[in-house]
């Protein structure tokens, strides 16, 4: 009787321990993640790229003295609206004492010129009017003698240039800085009291101000070189200006560097678009600016979440996987075309019935018993 309840229980355990091995088994081949699924669906796609720049005024004129010396006054401020001819500032001369003693020197000496070439052209005359000399040698003396005037005049002229800074006290002297063109003074880099000195073939002068017509702004920025060769003239931008919020302005694409520049290791393209400003909105130059260009656009295609594409570890070559059952799975290689960063457009391989995995669902984190036993205490 021993004997057969020995066998029983034997039996029973090994009963329960199958059954065990069974359950786990069971249970260990469940998925731990539910799949969610997405189906392609029919889209317009455009492919952009932003380029980080500034907005600047189309041209910017420095003003610039055409002599040396102090600045004296200082009539404008910045961000003054000002027309061509409008007064900005005045120079006081320091005349250079070499150059000013030469001037003096040449007065003199054609003033002595002048008082010989008169005795000698006042004593010809006489015999001219006695028909002792001829036409032409009275012809000859009164030349020299216009001449030694205007020599005189030439030399007093340029002794008050170098003294004064101008011949007389016109508007158009050298010591008045005049604007040359309509707009808005952006800078005025001196100060009352400064040494300017002139624009020459050696030196560019001192920048007195700077003035830019503000209506004609054009944005400048850099684009990558892998992206430079999608860009054409005349291609639209849109630009969004940090200092104004929820605001775009409408560009159009004008100049395209020929050459790139280095940096960080990267090779970026200059470009430069003309920018359409409202009359409503202040637009202050260097604002910082990006431009959205818009590199490929396609209407009506089918589409999927770029998040749903894996990508070949040997070929890299993208694949999603399809469901072909109950968190059954099986991949499927597809062709793409562009993306916006969001969506990728689908050539080959998808349909619009068909239900794609989405592989990077993480894991819900569970609580253990033990956790749980030890929440329900506290």
């Amino acid at each position: 009787m021993k004997k057969i309840l020995k066998y029983v229980i034997l039996g029973i355990l090994i009963l329960g321990a199958l059954w065990a091995a069974a359950w786990f088994v069971q249970t260990n081949s469940k998925s731990a993640i539910t799949y969610e699924t997405k189906s392609p669906f029919i889209s317009d796609l455009e492919q952009k790229t932003v380029a980080t720049g500034k907005v600047v005024p189309e041209d910017e004129i420095e003003i610039k003295p055409q002599i040396s010396g102090i600045l004296e006054k200082i009539y404008m401020n910045e961000g003054a609206e000002v027309k061509a001819g409008d007064l900005i500032a005045t120079i006081k001369v320091v005349p250079n004492e070499q150059a000013l003693n030469q001037a003096q020197g040449r007065v003199r000496n054609a003033e002595i010129a002048l008082a010989n070439s008169k005795i000698e052209f006042e004593r010809n005359k006489k015999l001219f009017d006695k028909g002792v000399i001829s036409n032409q040698a009275y012809n000859n003396l009164k030349l020299q003698y216009d001449q030694a005037v205007q020599e005189l005049e030439n030399a007093r002229a340029d002794y008050q240039i170098i003294r004064r800074g101008s011949a007389g006290g016109s508007s158009s002297a050298n010591t008045n800085i005049r604007a040359t063109v309509d707009g808005t003074i952006l800078e005025i880099p001196v100060e009352e009291g400064d040494q300017v000195i002139q624009s020459n073939n050696f030196n560019d002068g001192t920048t007195i101000a700077t003035i830019a017509d503000l209506g004609k702004m054009i944005f400048e920025g850099q684009v990558d070189e892998g992206e430079v060769g999608k860009l054409q003239l005349g291609m639209p931008l849109e630009i969004s200006l940090g200092a104004i919020e929820d605001k775009k302005f409408d560009a159009k694409l004008r100049f395209i560097a020929p050459k790139g520049i280095e940096e960080a290791g990267a090779v970026q393209f200059k470009i430069e678009g003309d920018v359409d400003i409202e009359d409503d909105f202040m637009i202050r130059a260097g604002y910082s600016a990006n431009a959205s260009l818009v590199l490929e656009k396609r209407d009506s295609v089918l589409v999927i979440p770029e998040a749903l594409l894996q990508f070949d570890k040997k070929t890299d070559d993208p694949y999603v996987e399809v469901a072909v059952g109950d968190q059954k799975f099986e991949r499927r290689d597809i062709e793409i075309g562009i993306s916006d960063g969001v969506n990728v457009e689908v050539i080959s391989g998808l349909s619009e019935s068909d239900k794609v995995k989405v592989w990077n669902k993480t894991e819900p984190i569970k609580i253990g018993e033990d956790d749980e036993e030890e929440n329900s205490d506290d």
